[in-house]
């Protein structure tokens, strides 16, 4: 046998007896950690240290921050570890006015909400009262003015459902310039025509349309009203191809035709 490779037992046994006592110890200490860190969790989540502490809310312009906050139901006696994000969401979300809602938690007790509200596009007159009017179609009941603030077409007749749907619709699809230049919309269904609107613009106008076509035709009213009279107000016709009918009964009809770039 090779004497360089015999190792005194005696040598052998220190060593090992070291290494098993520095292996217990690592053991010892990783237990004693993980002991006290369930400890300082349990303590922290029993404690009012992980209650909620703030709320912030961004994005929101039509509800207050109070209202928002009061509809997702926290509030500093809401334990942060039971916050549900989706839950808090669908709360905010299931608001007319509210298109999504982002929940963040940033720890130890913070929530962040982050708000993106739908676009108010119209108003609804009932009753000499105005209602917004989403693009989502819904009508905001709650929200009830006796003024209009902004540059917002108002409707009449509307309730909320298929025709209202489409004129969000089409109102959504027209340029600022033609959307601004509308003053009222009036919903007056015939027998031809379920879908028939009376718009009244700013300038002086009327125009008859349908919600079928309404946003596709409205596209020209620049160029159809660029060949006519301004002093002399009328009807135009959208509904089959653009026709323009004079209030003065000694005005003349006129064929308006379409702009070519248009289509």
């Amino acid at each position: 046998m090779d004497k360089g490779k015999i190792v005194d037992l005696e040598d052998r046994i220190p060593k090992l007896k070291e290494q098993r006592r520095r292996k217990a110890n690592r053991r010892l200490i990783f237990m004693l950690f993980l002991f006290f860190t369930l400890i300082v969790v349990v303590a922290y989540v029993q404690s009012p240290l992980s209650h909620v502490k703030k709320i912030t809310v961004v994005g929101n312009g039509m509800y207050s921050t109070a209202e928002l906050i009061n509809k997702t139901g926290l509030s500093n006696n809401t334990n942060i570890w039971k916050v549900k994000t989706q839950d808090v969401s669908a709360k905010l979300t299931s608001l007319p006015e509210i298109k999504k809602a982002i929940i963040k938690i940033h720890w130890p007790n913070t929530i962040i909400i982050q708000v993106q509200e739908h676009n108010r596009i119209a108003y609804l007159e009932k009753n000499k009262v105005y209602f917004p009017v989403m693009e989502n179609g819904k009508i905001i009941t709650d929200r009830k003015t006796n003024e209009i603030s902004g540059n917002f077409p108002i409707l009449f007749d509307f309730k909320e459902g298929a025709a209202l749907n489409q004129m969000v619709t089409g109102l959504r699809n027209l340029p600022n310039e033609i959307l601004n230049s509308i003053s009222e919309i009036h919903y007056t269904p015939n027998k031809t025509d379920q879908y028939h609107i009376s718009l009244f613009m700013n300038d002086g106008f009327e125009v008859s349309a349908t919600l079928r076509t309404f946003s596709e035709k409205m596209v020209n009213y620049p160029s159809i009203i660029s060949q006519l009279d301004p002093n002399k107000k009328g009807v135009i016709d959208l509904e089959v191809g653009s026709y323009f009918k004079a209030y003065d009964p000694q005005g003349e009809d006129k064929q308006v035709e379409k702009d070519k770039g248009n289509g």
